[in-house]
């Protein structure tokens, strides 16, 4: 599939890592560095711009490493860009971690998915089919 994109970042395009990688890195594009103390959050801008096909999202989420290291991640996981957005690419990232973090330049600061999505038409109805687990959930199927 092919998707538009305007680069007004001084990066390369996303790109995938490797054979069988599901999302491409996105980078920071910012004049200067931005401290996340914790529990704080920020947009960061990428510099990318977007043309979806209809039928597309991308979703924004994130990078492992961070998460994992560093107590990174995005707000809004996933975040998602619709077909129809044509503004730039912002990621949401909040510092969970009790240390401050500089967000660099150029740093892979998430991850975009490309994936396809369906349009739900509502059938409303009085009952719905009664299933094994009906109403439960939040943990009702056990810990282990």
């Amino acid at each position: 599939m092919q998707v538009k994109i305007i680069n007004k970042s001084n990066h390369a395009l996303p790109n995938y890592e490797t054979i069988a990688s599901a999302g491409m890195d996105l980078r920071a594009n910012i004049t200067e560095n931005i401290i996340l103390d914790p529990m704080e959050r920020t947009i960061v801008p990428t510099g990318l711009f977007l043309e979806l096909p209809i039928g597309i999202e991308a979703q924004v989420r994130p990078r492992s490493g961070l998460a994992a290291k560093k107590g990174i991640t995005v707000l809004n996981a996933p975040g998602t860009v619709d077909a129809d957005y044509r503004g730039e690419v912002g990621v949401i990232l909040v510092n969970l971690s009790k240390e401050p973090f500089t967000i660099e330049n150029g740093e892979r600061i998430a991850q975009l998915v490309i994936a396809k999505h369906e349009r739900a038409e509502w059938l409303e109805v009085e009952t719905l089919t009664e299933t094994e687990r009906g109403v439960g959930g939040f943990g009702s199927t056990g810990v282990k």
